[in-house]
């Protein structure tokens, strides 16, 4: 069970930062995950959705890239719910289970040197606090040094998710897939 009580409808916070949640609702469909933590302090809620719309919609990295790292930053923070999101997007985006399977797993065996560039790299930035030289070369001549960066931003919006909904507890949606204990 959550430690704060959901905010799920605009009633809940003050009268002056309703507009905040308009705007979530807007951009995302309902109020639903972090936000509903994050809107205990809406302004902060605004400015990660400002950030999130272009880390989840703008951004010019694939939806795939985006999803693998989500999925990658979720497991290494053991982020229950963000974990839960996550691989039911990659499934919509046709990552294989095997994939899947391996994030949970924490390995890289059987994942597409593709999708193991971005895997790896994560896990990186999230162990290590750096990735190797030859990994950001790699890396910047794939995506190019805007891609390069969008990457690292991606990584660390999700990171930032993933802190919130594991200080406050929250637990993933009805359906969503599981991490192991």
């Amino acid at each position: 069970m959550a430690r704060l009580t959901p905010i799920t409808s605009k009633e809940q916070v003050p009268a002056k930062h309703q507009t905040i949640v308009d705007s979530i609702v807007v951009s995302r469909g309902a109020l639903q995950g972090p936000f509903t933590m994050f809107l205990h302090c809406p302004e902060l809620a605004g400015r990660v959705a400002h950030l999130g719309a272009f880390v989840r919609f703008e951004g010019a990295l694939d939806m795939r890239v985006r999803v693998l790292a989500a999925m990658t930053v979720a497991r290494e923070l053991d982020a229950l719910y963000v974990w839960g999101a996550q691989t039911g997007a990659a499934r919509r985006l046709d990552v294989p289970d095997s994939t899947i399977a391996a994030i949970r797993e924490r390995h890289s065996r059987g994942i597409p040197p593709e999708d193991a560039q971005i895997v790896d790299a994560t896990r990186a930035l999230l162990q290590k606090h750096r990735v190797d030289d030859a990994t950001a070369k790699a890396l910047r001549a794939r995506f190019g040094d805007e891609g390069f960066i969008q990457l690292t931003g991606t990584i660390g919006y999700y990171a930032m998710l993933a802190m919130t909904v594991n200080a406050c507890e929250l637990e993933p949606g009805p359906g969503a897939d599981v991490l192991p204990a």
